[in-house]
């Protein structure tokens, strides 16, 4: 009797079901600040470094916070895919060259309110005229106050779940010396609706009319821009008066903004077979560069090559069935001309290039899924697949090579949106 209850006492507990093993964060951000000017700008860092966290957590994401900037510099910042900048930019030389290279290959990004601050444009040309758009900043109201917003275009992933128009949190606003709608790379994806008018509660800076867009991107990269981030405080006792994140709708940019910049938010992954409405960037497995017309050409002739990811038209491919299978893979800016394996060649790395369609089985390819969203393309002459040739670098052309399961066949596609007119 004894024996029995010390091998009672010492068996071990009966297991209860394995639990699930932790899901991978779908995509990684980190969060740029100093932290330091104008008590307004440094309460929302502090907001959105409570806010941001939570969010992270309830979407699959991780985010990080850091006053180092020279992460731009040393490569550091390529371990993340969306950077956000919450009360700055980049200063030095190097930031700025890292910050740049960073969104010439495709990384995502996300600035808020006095990020694009500047009275002095020239000093970083790139980054405040051609990234932003924006130029310097011209005028600002006072003082802070919620804005009725107009969403001028609700096909950007961004933007599908917002209404026609819906109310701000409370911000300071900001206008521009650069009118965005004439830049034909900036789409405007919310401004000021006519009913917030006036807006401002000072007289001498006081908006009463006017064009004035507050979210926005630039199709040439992987951005958005957003021209709030700054709360009402008194400033005597240092007490927050407003919320930037009070605002539902408006929360609801930022989350599925961030999404679209990490990668998830384009929809579901593509099923057999592809449809074919819809236009795709291929990127590949072992390089991490995606399909690219060189130079954007849709010419005869024009290379089909590797390239860092960039959003732009001469990365985006959509498949049109033939038959059996089959598709032929046409580029966006010219959908006539299609990749097509030269010389109709059926020799191993025979390279790539666009052609006008002309129902040849060297412009023909099968694509077979690897896993959803993920394919190799076989050609339909040859039997061949679509590759790249082991080098990471850019402009290298792309060849056919006998199938073999490697990830350099592999290729990841990631829908876009409709381009508007």
């Amino acid at each position: 009797m004894l024996l029995a209850l010390v091998l009672g006492l010492t068996a071990p507990a009966h297991a209860g079901p394995a639990s699930a093993a932790p899901q991978a964060p779908a995509f990684k951000v980190i969060a740029f600040y100093n932290g330091t000017w104008d008590a307004a700008h440094i309460d929302f860092v502090k907001e959105a470094n409570e806010w941001f966290p939570r969010t992270a957590a309830a979407n699959n994401f991780t985010y990080t916070a850091t006053t180092d900037w020279d992460l731009l510099a040393n490569g550091e910042v390529n371990n993340y895919q969306v950077v956000l900048f919450l009360d700055d930019a980049p200063h030095t030389t190097a930031q700025r060259a890292g910050f740049e290279r960073y969104m010439r290959a495709g990384g995502g990004w996300m600035g808020f309110h006095v990020s694009a601050f500047t009275t002095n444009a020239g000093s970083w040309p790139w980054y405040y005229n051609t990234f932003l758009g924006s130029g310097n900043f011209r005028s600002n109201t006072w003082g802070p106050t919620t804005a009725v917003l107009k969403t001028d275009d609700r096909t950007h992933p961004s933007t599908t779940a917002l209404p026609a128009t819906f109310t701000s949190s409370v911000s300071e606003w900001y206008s521009w010396s650069n009118d965005l709608r004439a830049n034909p790379d900036i789409k405007v994806l919310a401004s000021v609706d006519p009913t917030s008018f006036p807006l401002g509660t000072d007289p001498n800076q006081t908006w009463y009319s006017g064009y004035y867009p507050i979210l926005w991107t630039n199709t040439q990269y992987r951005m958005l821009y957003a021209n709030f981030g700054h709360n009402a405080m008194d400033y005597a006792t240092n007490t927050r008066l407003s919320s930037t994140f009070a605002s539902p709708t408006q929360n609801r940019f930022l989350i599925d903004g961030l999404k679209w910049l990490g990668g998830t938010g384009d929809g579901p992954a593509p099923t057999d077979p592809i449809p074919d409405t819809a236009w795709y960037s291929l990127a590949n497995t072992a390089s991490g560069t995606c399909v690219d017309a060189r130079a954007a050409a849709t010419a005869n002739g024009t290379p089909i090559q590797q390239y860092s990811c960039n959003q732009t038209l001469a990365q985006q491919f959509q498949f049109r069935p033939t038959d059996s299978g089959y598709t032929r893979i046409a580029i966006r800016g010219n959908p006539q001309q299609v990749i097509d394996v030269t010389g109709v060649s059926t020799a191993d790395n025979a390279p790539l290039q666009l052609w006008s369609y002309g129902g040849g089985g060297n412009q023909q390819w099968r694509p077979v899924q690897e896993t959803p969203g993920s394919y190799h393309f076989v050609a339909r002459h040859s039997g061949k697949c679509l590759s790249t040739t082991g080098s990471s670098a850019n402009s290298v052309q792309l060849v056919q090579q006998p199938c073999d399961n490697s990830a350099a066949q592999s290729f990841r596609l990631t829908a876009h949106p409709p381009v508007l007119s």
